[in-house]
C-alpha cells in the first residue's frame, strides 16, 4: 500500500470532529464503504481539512494505494504540481504499464522535462493519467484525496477531471474538499465521478462552538462571551478557535457592549479587500459596524450622505450582503464588522457613537451607543442607561439588561445614587434570568470584595448561590457567611432561610426538613413585608408537600394562590403557577395542566426568562408524554434539552425527560445514554432528588430494550432512595409499575406484588387514579405468572378502559399490548392489531418495534408432540410453581419465547427454571418433559 507520509492523522482531529460533525461525517463514512466518491464543501474556515483528514485517516486503511494532493493558492499557477504531487511517488510502479506516448508524456508533465503542455499533449496526458490509477486499481482499491480544490492548477485539474468521468466501475474513489460559498460547488461536482456525494460543511450551534473551545482549553470562558464568539464567528470553528484564542491571550475582556477583539490573523483573512474602499465608505461601514441593526435610513441620519453609493461599493466588493428588498445593511459575515471595528482608532470609534447616539430611533440603540461615545463617569449617561436597561428588562431582553446595567454602573460617579455596585447587583439579576450565571456569578463575587451594607451584601450572595443551580454543595461555605451577614433582619434572614431550604431538598434530600425551613422562610418574610419571597417560600412549600404527598399541599398551594400576588412569582419556574402544574399533573388533570403550563411558558418567553423556559418546556415534554403524544413530547424533550445544553442549566433534568421520551418515542439506545447522563450529572452535583429520577427513567429505559435484570437493578435503588427521601406520592415518577412488571420477568412476582401492595396504599390515599390503574396492570401480569389467566384477562380490559376515560394514552396502548400477548396460544382472538393501533396513534416506535418482535415470537414452530398432554398425577411432584407453569406449557408445545410472553417473564428466566426442572426430574431436554407427559420415561 503506497501511503503518503502527510496522510498520517493529526492527533487532535478525531476529537474536533466530533464536536458537531457526526452526522455528516458518518454520511460521508458510510459513501466511501459502498464504493462512492465525497466531495466537501463550505466556506473558509468551516472544518473541511479537518474533516477530511479524519476521513482518509478512517478510511484509508480500506484502500491499497491513497493518493494526495494539498494545493495552495500561492502554487495555483504552476502547471502539473497536484499531478506531480498525486502520482510522483507511484511512477515507478505504473509507468511500465502505460503504453509508451502515454508514459513519455505523463513523465514529462512530472518531472517538468521536455515542456509538456496540454495544447501539445494533451489526449497523451488525458489518456495517461486514466490507465495510470486503472493499473493502480488493477492491484488493489484506490483513493484519491485532494484538499482545497479551488487552488487546483488548471491543467491538473483538467486532467483529473477527465479521468474521474470515466473511471466506470474502477475501483477508485476521491475524496476531496473545496472552498465554496453558498452552493458554488457544481462546477467540481461535474469534475467528479458520477457517483459522488457532495457534502456541504455548515456552521457550528452555540453549543458546539463551545464544546470546542472547552475541547481546546479556553475553558473560563463567561457563557455571555461564549454567545458573542458564536454569534462573532458566525459558527465557523476556525473564527471561534481564533477569537477564543485572543480573549485568552488578551489582559483585560471588552468592556460591555464592546465587541469582541479581533485577532490579527482574522482581520487579514476578512478585511484583505477593505483598502480598496474609499476613506468615506470605509467611514460609513464604520457607523454600520457600532449599530445593532444599521439601515440606510439610520445611516442618512448619522451624517453618512452618501451611504447608498458607499454601501454599494461595499457590497460590490463582498464586505456586505445584497438584499434588494430590504432597508437592512448586513455584513457578509458577522466577523468582518467585529474586524473593521476593531481596526479602527478608538477617536473614530466614539465619533461612530456620538453619530449613532442621537440618529438611532430606539431608546435602548441610544443610550448604549451614548455609553460607548462617553469616556469616564457621568450621571445623565448613567441614568439613561439604567432606564434603558429597565425598558428591556420590561421587553423580554434581561441579557440586554445585563450589559446595559454594566454600562450604567461603570459611568456612575462612586458617590452616585444608587451606587454603582447596586446597579452592578441589578446587571447580576438581569443575567441569572438570562442564564448567564457566570457572568452573574463574577459580578456578585466582585461586590462582595468591597461591599459592608447588609443588604448589598446579602443580595450578592444570593447571587452565587443562584449561580451555583443544582450544586448546591458546592456553596456551603457561603451560607455561614451570608446568615452572619443577615443578622437579626427577618426580611434579610427569609432571603438566607428560603436558600437552606433548597439546599435541604438537593444536597440533603431531606423532604421533611426542607418543608419545615420553607414554612419558617414564609413567617420570616411575612413578619419583613417581603411578600416575594413570602410566596416564593410558599410555592416552594407547596411542591415539596406535593411530592412527599402530605396532605397540607392543596391548603398551602391555595395560601400561595392568594393576593396580593408578585407577576416574577407567578410565572417563576419555582413559583406558585409552577406549584399548581405540579399538582393538577399529578391528579390526573392533564387538560389543565397542559394549559396552565402552555400559558407559563409563554409567558417566560415573553420575559426572556431562560431558566424557567428550560423548566418549563420540559414540563410541557411530560405533559405530552403523559397524555401519550410521544411524537410531541420528544421534540420538545429535545429542545429543551438543546436550550438547557446551551445554558447550562437544568441539564440533569432536561436529559431525564429526554430519555424518557426517545424510550417511548424515539430511540432506545440515545435512552439509555440519556438516562446515564442525567444520574451522572445529578451525582456530580449532590442532587439527590433528581438522582432517583434519572434512574427511574434508565429503569425505563431498560424495560423498554428487554433488560428487566437491568430495569430491576435501576428501579430497586429508586426505591431505596425514595423510602430514604421521605417520597411517598407514586405519581411523582411513576416507576412503581414499571419496577413490577421487571420482577414479573425476572421470576419474582412475590416482590412485585409487595411493590404494588405498597404504593396502591399511598395511591388509594391521595386519589392517584391513573396510578392505581397502572397497579393494576402489573397485578394482573402477576396473576398470569401465578397461573390465573382468567383473572389477569379480565384485570387487564378493565384497567385498558380506565387508562383511555383518563388520557394516558401510551398506558392504554401498554395495557392492549399486555392483553394480546396474554391470549397468545390461548382459544380466542389473539390480534395485536388493537395494541399496533394505539401505539402508533401515540407515535411509539420503540414500543411498535415490541409489538413486531412479540408477533414474530408467536410464529410456530414445528415441533412434533405427542397427542397425549396430560400429566401423570406424580410427573412434576416436588417442583415449585414457577417450574410447573414452565414445565407445563412445554408440554404444550411451547417455544421458550412463547412462554416468556405468556408468563411475562423474560427468556433467559425461562431457561434457567428449565435447567432447575431438568435438575430436580433428572433428565436433560425438554423432549424428556413430553415424555413425560406423555408416560414414556426417558432411558
Amino acid at each position: 500500500m503506497t501511503v503518503r507520509r502527510d496522510f498520517k492523522e493529526p492527533a487532535r482531529c478525531r476529537p474536533d470532529l466530533v464536536i458537531g460533525r457526526d452526522e455528516l461525517f458518518t454520511a460521508a463514512r458510510d459513501q466511501l464503504t459502498r464504493g462512492g466518491s465525497v466531495l466537501l464543501h463550505g466556506p473558509a474556515g468551516i472544518g473541511k481539512s479537518t474533516v477530511l483528514r479524519a476521513l482518509a485517516a478512517d478510511y484509508g486503511e480500506a484502500a491499497r494505494t491513497v493518493l494526495r494532493c494539498s494545493a495552495t493558492e500561492s502554487e495555483s499557477h504552476l502547471p502539473f504540481l497536484a499531478l506531480a504531487d498525486l502520482f510522483g511517488l507511484v511512477l515507478d510502479e505504473i509507468s511500465d504499464k502505460l503504453p509508451v506516448a502515454q508514459r513519455t508524456a505523463l513523465e514529462s508533465a512530472l518531472t517538468g522535462r521536455g515542456e509538456s503542455t496540454l495544447q501539445r499533449d494533451g489526449l497523451a496526458l488525458r489518456l495517461a493519467v486514466l490507465s495510470a490509477l486503472r493499473a493502480l486499481a488493477a492491484a488493489g482499491p484506490v483513493l484519491l484525496v485532494a484538499d482545497d480544490l479551488q487552488w487546483l492548477d488548471s491543467a491538473s485539474a483538467e486532467l483529473l477531471g477527465f479521468a474521474a468521468r470515466r473511471l466506470g466501475d474502477t475501483p477508485v474513489q476521491l475524496l476531496c474538499a473545496v472552498r465554496t460559498e453558498e452552493q458554488e460547488y457544481d462546477r467540481h461536482l461535474r469534475a467528479s465521478p458520477p457517483d459522488t456525494l457532495a457534502v456541504r460543511l455548515n456552521p457550528l450551534s452555540r453549543a458546539q462552538v463551545s464544546a470546542l473551545l472547552d475541547h481546546r482549553g479556553y475553558t473560563d470562558l463567561p457563557r455571555s462571551t461564549m454567545r458573542e464568539i458564536h454569534r462573532t464567528s458566525g459558527g465557523n470553528p476556525l473564527f471561534a478557535l481564533e477569537l477564543g484564542r485572543a480573549l485568552g491571550e488578551s489582559p483585560t475582556p471588552p468592556r460591555p457592549g464592546e465587541p469582541l477583539p479581533v485577532p490579527t490573523s482574522l482581520r487579514a483573512l476578512v478585511l484583505s479587500r477593505l483598502d480598496m474602499l474609499s476613506d468615506e465608505a470605509r467611514r460609513t461601514l464604520l457607523v454600520a459596524s457600532a449599530g445593532a441593526r444599521p439601515t440606510l435610513a439610520l445611516l442618512h441620519a448619522a451624517g453618512r450622505e452618501n451611504a447608498e453609493a458607499e454601501t454599494a461599493q461595499a457590497a460590490a466588493l463582498g464586505l456586505l450582503a445584497t438584499e434588494p428588498e430590504g432597508p437592512a445593511v448586513r455584513f457578509a459575515h458577522p466577523l468582518i464588522s467585529a474586524a473593521l471595528y476593531a481596526e479602527a482608532p478608538a477617536q473614530e470609534r466614539r465619533a461612530a457613537h456620538a453619530a449613532l447616539s442621537t440618529a438611532a430611533s430606539d431608546p435602548i440603540e441610544r443610550a448604549r451607543n451614548l455609553a460607548l461615545a462617553t469616556t469616564g463617569t457621568d450621571p445623565e449617561v448613567a441614568a439613561r442607561l439604567a432606564e434603558a436597561a429597565a425598558l428591556a428588562r420590561d421587553r423580554g431582553a434581561p441579557s440586554v439588561a445585563a450589559s446595559l446595567g454594566l454600562l450604567a454602573a461603570r459611568h456612575t460617579p462612586p458617590d452616585g445614587a444608587p451606587a454603582p455596585d447596586d446597579r452592578r447587583l441589578q446587571a447580576a439579576e438581569d443575567a441569572i434570568t438570562a442564564g448567564e450565571v457566570d457572568l452573574a456569578r463574577d459580578i456578585a463575587r466582585e461586590v462582595l470584595t468591597r461591599a459592608t451594607v447588609p443588604a448589598e451584601r446579602i443580595r450578592a450572595w444570593e447571587v452565587v448561590i443562584e449561580a451555583a443551580g443544582q450544586s448546591l454543595g458546592e456553596v456551603d461555605a457561603v451560607f455561614p457567611q451570608a446568615l452572619a451577614d443577615a443578622g437579626d433582619d427577618p426580611r434579610l434572614l427569609a432571603l438566607v432561610h428560603y436558600r437552606l431550604a433548597w439546599r435541604k431538598l438537593i444536597v440533603e434530600g431531606d423532604f421533611a426538613e426542607a418543608r419545615e425551613e420553607a414554612a419558617h422562610t414564609a413567617d420570616l418574610a411575612a413578619r419583613g413585608d417581603d411578600r416575594r419571597t413570602e410566596l416564593m417560600a410558599l410555592s416552594f412549600q407547596a411542591s415539596t408537600e406535593t411530592l412527599m404527598g402530605h396532605p397540607n399541599a392543596p391548603t398551602t398551594i391555595k395560601r400561595a394562590l392568594r393576593e396580593p400576588q408578585d407577576p416574577y412569582v407567578a410565572c417563576h419556574h419555582n413559583g406558585v403557577g409552577a406549584a399548581r402544574f405540579r399538582w393538577l399533573l399529578m391528579s390526573d388533570q392533564l387538560p389543565e395542566a397542559r394549559s396552565t403550563i402552555t400559558a407559563l411558558l409563554r409567558e417566560v418567553r415573553r420575559r426572556g426568562m431562560v431558566e424557567s423556559e428550560v423548566h418549563f418546556q420540559r414540563f410541557l415534554a411530560e405533559t405530552e408524554l403523559r397524555s401519550g403524544h410521544c411524537g410531541r413530547a420528544l421534540d420538545l424533550a429535545r429542545e429543551s434539552l438543546r436550550l438547557a445544553r446551551d445554558s447550562g442549566i437544568g441539564l440533569g433534568a432536561s436529559a431525564m425527560l429526554a430519555s424518557l421520551a426517545e424510550a417511548s418515542g424515539g430511540d432506545v439506545d440515545r435512552a439509555l445514554a440519556l438516562a446515564r447522563e442525567a444520574a451522572g450529572k445529578a451525582e456530580e452535583d449532590g442532587d439527590q432528588m433528581y438522582v432517583s429520577r434519572a434512574l427511574a427513567a434508565l429503569g425505563h429505559a431498560r424495560l423498554v430494550a428487554g433488560d428487566a435484570a437491568g430495569a430491576v437493578g435501576s428501579l430497586r435503588r429508586v426505591r431505596e432512595l425514595e423510602q430514604g427521601l421521605g417520597i411517598t406520592d407514586p405519581a411523582r415518577g411513576r416507576w412503581q409499575g414499571d419496577l413490577a412488571e421487571a420482577l414479573v420477568r425476572v421470576g419474582e412476582p412475590g416482590e412485585a406484588q409487595d411493590v404494588i401492595d405498597v404504593t396502591r396504599e399511598h395511591a388509594l390515599r391521595l386519589g392517584r387514579e391513573s396510578v392505581l390503574a397502572v397497579l393494576d396492570r402489573a397485578e394482573a401480569l402477576v396473576r398470569a405468572a401465578r397461573g390465573d389467566h382468567e383473572a389477569a384477562l379480565s384485570r387487564l380490559t378493565s384497567v385498558q378502559d380506565r387508562l383511555a376515560k383518563l388520557g394516558y394514552g401510551l398506558e392504554e396502548a401498554r395495557a392492549a399490548f399486555a392483553l394480546a400477548m396474554l391470549r397468545t396460544g390461548r382459544p380466542g382472538p389473539t390480534s395485536y392489531d388493537e395494541a399496533s393501533r394505539l401505539f402508533r396513534r401515540c407515535r411509539a416506535l420503540p414500543w411498535l418495534r415490541q409489538v413486531d418482535a412479540a408477533i414474530a415470537a408467536a410464529a410456530p414452530e414445528t415441533v412434533a408432540v405427542p397427542p397425549q398432554t396430560a400429566l401423570p398425577s406424580d410427573a412434576l411432584e416436588g417442583l415449585a410453581s414457577m417450574e410447573r407453569q414452565v414445565a407445563a406449557l412445554v408440554m404444550e408445545g411451547a417455544t421458550n419465547r412463547e412462554i416468556a410472553a405468556r408468563l411475562f417473564i423474560s427468556v433467559k428466566t425461562v431457561e434457567a427454571t428449565l435447567t432447575r426442572v431438568y435438575r430436580k426430574l433428572g433428565i436433560r431436554s425438554r423432549v424428556d418433559i413430553v415424555r413425560l407427559a406423555a408416560g414414556r420415561h426417558a432411558k
